[in-house]
């Protein structure tokens, strides 16, 4: 099942026809150059051009989607802000929220509208590649096509080449990776892209003049790129962009003695990812003094880091040793390593230096890029990647259905974000009020009626889960059950899911999926041993509890919600939706056997009767 913003596919093969009929008259232009070439071996997959057009129709982008890819690739105004960002023919209407909710998906967009500027791209930025090998012929072809088709979306790779099967120090070495470069631009030509190799040093080896000042670098736990880049230094590259080139790197630097040796293409790729944002940052301020803009320039900031091997994602425990969908960096990076199998050095042996990568790599571009560690089985990856900016399936949806519905493979790519920390707090006077009154309006749009809500979470917090410096929370409480509807003299609690919210700026950006995830494992998925939350709280120890919540019945992210529950009842105004405790049935699984569960456990009985009287009574957070 995907997640909210790809869950509205065409439901027929025809109106996927009808849809592509409506591109190809634009497309035309963009795929004609595209040479046909063999039918593919069984095992390597290939994008035909009407792969290439299914793909874009498959990423099915939601409004935020759309928007957020035309501010990279559409139509500016300037001065180049987001607030006066247009796009033309486009409707965008505001993204709206209501009680008992985040705003965390939105409608697909209109088809044909999106593929008009998605197939017709005005700006173009990009990417840089790790293209880390060997490939034989027919898989170096499928991975150049995909970078072809990028190219064509407004997205051009600067590519760093290298491979696992290199020995430092051996005779020829810089041959070899000179032979290699060369290899790769003639597969890009051969797919009708115009590539130039670039076989001069562009880094240094070193730290760069300056590095001894902390602000140079705000994280101290990532380590700084073994390299530099200075801005002449950029030169080949910039004048291969702006040519329409594809600029092709071997891994050299630049000795103390001015020497070009090889070195790992982790440490150049480090280099021009702080390089180039710097240089763009430099070209953008001499471009507002002056007042003068090159329309045909190309934004060297990297959007996007892609890393394309032959391993795909990183292994995860919670899926065993299937990769990762998403991961949040800041939070998870630790734990990754820490729970990081043996038997996975074998089957993924640069995984964790790849994760490394990405974090220092991210560390330097804008909080909206994001990183791609990918299988070359799995190119069309890269084109849904680069319109919505998301994993392929959620990683907040239900662990059970993610492992068992044969969707996830070795073969899955994980995304990687910049993130941001994720605490969790267990007394409400250490919540700053302030901020979370903030982030509460923000997101719903309301007035809180603040006074009234802290001094009931001062009475019955459970625990809150707080992403950055609240730029979103979930908040749980422990709610009594009426004394009517229960038939016991001291009932548990109810765990009840208060507020779910996310600021307007983070929605998109993962965190709405970082934090589902972390409640997961601090209530229902409590004791289960892939949930074990590093990020403070409970830590994984501890009986789960059934999570209850509810939403007005025309909240229109009541769908994602569907998707994340295990059940859910209409009362009233409201839907009451439900997250069973897992590991209570795993153990009545395990009980039963073969025989497995009855359509209603003893300990289920009136509960939903419990629950719907009792979250009735809890009072409204807003003011009038």
């Amino acid at each position: 099942m995907f997640s909210p913003a790809r869950s509205c596919l065409p439901a027929s093969t025809s109106v996927a026809k009808h849809c592509v009929r409506n591109v190809l008259a634009s497309s035309y232009a963009t795929v004609r150059s595209t040479r046909p070439s063999s039918l593919p071996e069984p095992d390597e997959p290939d994008i035909s051009s009407n792969d290439f057009i299914l793909s874009i129709l498959r990423a099915n982008p939601s409004l935020r989607d759309t928007k957020s890819y035309l501010q990279s690739f559409g139509p500016r105004v300037r001065p180049v802000q987001q607030s006066t960002l247009h796009a033309p023919d486009l409707s965008l209407p505001p993204f709206p929220t209501s009680q008992g909710a985040v705003n965390s998906t939105q409608d697909p967009a209109p088809v044909h509208g999106v593929a008009k500027y998605i197939l017709n791209p005005i700006h173009r930025r990009t990417a840089l590649v790790k293209l880390q090998g060997p490939f034989t012929d027919r898989q170096l072809e499928s991975v150049a096509k995909g970078m072809v088709y990028l190219e064509k979306l407004g997205l051009t790779s600067v590519i760093v080449v290298e491979l696992d099967d290199w020995v430092r120090g051996e005779p020829n070495e810089k041959a070899n990776a000179v032979d290699e470069t060369m290899r790769v631009v003639s597969a890009l030509e051969q797919q009708g892209a115009r590539a130039r190799p670039i076989l001069q040093s562009v880094v240094r080896l070193g730290p760069k003049p300056g590095d001894h000042d902390p602000e140079q670098h705000n994280d101290d736990t990532i380590p700084a790129p073994e390299a530099h880049t200075l801005p002449q230094d950029l030169n080949p590259i910039r004048s291969a962009l702006r040519a329409g080139e594809v600029p092709v790197l071997p891994p050299l630097s630049l000795d103390s003695f001015c020497r070009s040796v090889r070195v790992h293409s982790n440490d150049v790729l480090g280099a021009l990812a702080r390089g180039m944002v710097e240089a763009a940052e430099a070209s953008n301020s001499e471009a507002s003094l002056s007042g003068h803009d090159n329309p045909d320039d190309v934004d060297l900031t990297p959007l996007r880091l892609m890393i394309i091997n032959k391993e795909g994602g990183v292994p995860s425990y919670a899926r065993n040793g299937f990769p990762h969908l998403l991961v949040n960096l800041t939070a998870e990076c630790n734990h990754i390593n820490d729970t990081f199998h043996p038997s996975w050095r074998s089957t993924n042996p640069t995984a964790l230096e790849n994760l490394a990568l990405a974090r220092t790599c991210l560390s330097y571009m804008p909080p909206s890029s994001s990183a791609i560690m990918v299988s070359h089985r799995s190119p069309k990856s890269l084109i849904g990647h680069l319109i919505t900016n998301k994993p392929e399936l959620s990683s907040s949806l239900p662990h059970a259905l993610l492992q068992g519905n044969g969707k996830v493979t070795a073969h899955t790519p994980t995304i990687l974000r910049r993130g941001l920390p994720v605490r969790v707090v267990n007394h409400a006077a250490d919540l700053d009020h302030d901020k979370l009154s903030k982030l509460l309006e923000g997101s719903f749009r309301r007035t809180l009626d603040a006074d009234a809500y802290f001094r009931r979470l001062d009475e019955c917090l459970d625990f809150a889960i707080i992403a950055g410096d609240y730029a979103g929370t979930a908040i749980v409480t422990n709610e009594l059950p009426r004394a009517e509807s229960s038939r016991i003299s001291a009932p548990e609690p109810i765990a009840y899911l208060d507020k779910f919210a996310v600021r307007p700026e983070n929605q998109g950006d993962g965190t709405v999926d970082f934090l589902w995830v972390a409640l997961h494992d601090e209530s229902y998925g409590l004791g289960l041993s892939y949930a074990a939350n590093p990020n403070g709280g409970k830590e994984g120890r501890g009986e789960g509890r059934d999570l209850v919540w509810r939403s007005r019945a025309d909240n229109p992210v009541n769908k994602w919600y569907f998707e994340r529950s295990t059940g859910h009842l209409r009362i009233g105004k409201w839907v009451m939706f439900w997250c069973d405790a897992e590991k209570r049935l795993k153990i009545e699984e395990g009980r039963r056997g073969y025989a497995g569960l009855s359509k209603v456990e003893e300990w289920e009985q009136g509960r939903l009767s419990i629950w719907a009287k009792s979250i009735e009574d809890i009072p409204s957070s807003w003011s009038a």
